[in-house]
């Protein structure tokens, strides 16, 4: 019984934290934060977790050797932390960017080798991972419904240009490597909702993002690379930010 009794109080408490309340505030002061969406600025701090992969083609020597048998792209998963600044344009639209956008993610191509290289710790199936941190700046439009109460919904769409820290393009020695150009482009897409609390608003977001660019920098002499003709980047992103 007693058991029982301290799991109530402690569903109860999680809730009271992650919503406290907001019904009875609302009752009781009426909406929380009344004027957010009228000022012309405000910002936020952005955290999420993203799961990244990589959309590439076959080169036509693909077809006409016989050491590299399957190539495929694995998901993986990294982390988001973005600083946002927000500016109203209207009663339903606003401007959005990003000074500060980190994305840490974590890519890789799997292959299935004919004849492995066991010198080079190859195996029949080989797994080349290639880690990123990339500054992306976005720009995008959010419109945004009506606010009912202390909740709203919005949509967001707009352009990124990104450049990859991590990048290997300039390696000398890299037999076993996949080399990525450091620049790229792309648009983004997703929703979102705000949820208005006494102090801060919290917004739940989910966002699709394209690679327009070809990352690829082949190399004709990596048997890795010389495979694959292009390689564009793909990712899907949820966070929470906080204004």
């Amino acid at each position: 019984m007693q058991h029982l009794l301290r799991r109530k109080i402690t569903v109860f408490l999680f809730l009271s934290l992650v919503f406290p309340l907001t019904g009875v505030a609302q009752l009781r002061d009426g909406l929380n934060l009344p004027d957010h969406d009228s000022k012309k600025f405000h910002f936020g701090i952005n955290l999420g977790m993203n799961r990244a992969h990589f959309n590439f083609t076959h080169h036509p020597v693909f077809q006409n050797q016989d050491s590299v048998m399957v190539v495929e792209s694995i998901n993986s998963t990294g982390i988001n932390l973005a600083w946002l600044v927000n500016m109203r344009l209207s009663e339903h639209l606003d401007l959005r960017g990003y000074p500060l956008n980190l994305t840490f993610s974590e890519k890789a191509f799997e292959y299935r080798l004919k004849y492995p290289d066991r010198v080079e710790g190859e195996d029949t199936i080989t797994l080349k991972k290639i880690q990123s941190i990339s500054l992306t700046l976005p720009l995008q439009l959010k419109f945004s419904s009506d606010r009912i109460g202390n909740f709203k919904v919005y949509m967001f769409a707009g352009g990124k240009i990104e450049y990859d820290l991590a990048s290997n393009a300039g390696a000398r020695k890299a037999e076993n490597l996949i080399k990525l150009n450091r620049f790229d482009y792309g648009v983004d897409a997703g929703v979102g909702f705000h949820f208005y609390f006494p102090f801060f608003v919290l917004s739940p977001e989910l966002k699709m993002g394209w690679g327009l660019g070809n990352l690829h920098s082949r190399d004709t002499n990596l048997k890795f690379s010389n495979v694959i003709d292009k390689i564009n980047s793909r990712m899907i992103t949820f966070s929470l930010t906080v204004e």
